[in-house]
């Protein structure tokens, strides 16, 4: 398995944000259920001084860049127009754990 640290900064337009609004449910209904099939790992929302969202950061698990890109290329927040840059860098995550 591959992980994937992923860093999304949204469009700036004055519909911005009643785009992400809009794709908000459908794109974390997503994120569930990559959870319980352990692809996703952790993430959230990247805040402005003022609080608004303007981005997000995660951490992702596939077997493959071909398998993230995969999905990435269903992700609401890129259909939706949502995510104007992406960074994505393959990375080793910390497991406390072991």
């Amino acid at each position: 398995m591959k992980q994937y640290a992923v860093l999304a900064y949204d469009y700036t337009d004055t519909e911005a944000l009643d785009r992400r609004l809009a794709n908000r449910e459908a794109h974390l209904n997503g994120l569930r259920q990559l959870a319980k099939q352990g692809s996703f790992l952790s993430g959230g929302a990247i805040l402005d001084e003022e609080g608004k969202m303007v981005g997000s950061n995660a951490h992702f698990q596939f077997a493959d860049r071909q398998a993230f890109d995969a999905w990435l290329a269903t992700e609401p927040y890129m259909l939706g127009r949502v995510w104007e840059h992406v960074d994505i860098r393959e990375v080793r995550l910390f497991d406390p754990h072991g």
